[in-house]
């Protein structure tokens, strides 16, 4: 998907940043809201490297479309159909177009799916469609979870905290290397983090061997991801938003492993066992 029509930033150079983090960026011309696009992008892939081991989903372009404290029955339902176009259809699409190949060669986890969402709870985040899409993403790693086991795969979901994106820095005026002046708007940003601490969590998940079939699966955060496995922000910070969170705004339910139990043995895997 495209930055949006107000961002000023390219896939090339999103590429060129990988590079110089040393890895490998390619950049590639989709639209993952398009079928064919998509399987173009993985078709490409499959030619040059033939094979893909990690998908992260992180596909949003909802922020224009959200509409704060508008209640359900006065929204645009143009504007919340095209969210779920962008933040729940691209994320099915480009899952459905890719597993196969991702399938056709086993990495040392297995094929791994990352679905990023936004925040580690079930609670209602303020409004219809954004709750909606949000909510979503976290079933469909869910889903593809159950799904991929049988094949030794995983599927996982994790959340940023405050991200320190683009369009953040440019919402309070500031750039990365005075991003703290931001927080004279809003004393919460001075607890954000760079995109690099909830793609780092990613890539340790990514790296560890497959756990057992019987795991409990949760919504991961970037956080507690940070804690875990003890890497640090690209500044060399460690921002915990969990833990400033409910300092300043009180407990909150997360969700973690008691909460997936819940989403466990339901009817159509009582009747699956029956079977077996």
């Amino acid at each position: 998907l495209a930055s949006g029509p107000d961002r000023k930033e390219t896939i090339e150079e999103t590429a060129e940043l990988v590079n110089q983090a040393g890895g490998k960026g390619v950049a590639i011309k989709c639209d993952h809201t398009v079928k064919a696009e998509v399987e173009a992008a993985l078709e490409q892939i499959r030619k040059d490297q033939g094979k893909l081991h990690i998908l992260v989903n992180d596909m949003w372009g909802g922020d224009p479309l959200t509409e704060w404290g508008v209640e359900f029955w006065k929204m645009d339902l143009d504007k919340g159909f095209k969210m779920m176009q962008t933040a729940i259809n691209a994320h099915i699409i480009t899952a459905r177009v890719a597993l196969p190949l991702m399938l056709e060669e086993k990495g040392p986890g297995g094929p791994t799916v990352v679905e990023v969402t936004d925040g580690d709870h079930m609670g209602y985040r303020g409004s219809f469609f954004y709750d909606l899409c949000k909510h979503s993403v976290i079933r469909v790693g869910f889903n593809l979870d159950k799904e991929l086991r049988a094949q030794g795969g995983r599927a996982f979901c994790v959340t940023p905290g405050f991200l320190r994106s683009e369009a953040m820095l440019s919402h309070f005026g500031v750039t990365e290397s005075n991003w703290k002046e931001g927080a004279a708007k809003d004393p919460d940003f001075a607890n954000s983090e760079t995109p690099h601490l909830v793609a780092r969590g990613i890539a340790y998940l990514a790296a560890q061997p497959a756990a057992p079939a019987a795991r409990q699966w949760k919504v991961d955060s970037s956080w507690a991801l940070s804690e875990q496995f003890g890497f640090k922000d690209a500044d060399g910070g460690s921002p915990h938003w969990g833990r400033y969170f409910q300092g300043k705004y009180g407990q909150i339910s997360t969700f973690d492993a008691a909460t997936s139990a819940a989403w466990e043995n339901g009817p159509s895997e009582a009747v699956a066992r029956q079977g077996q």
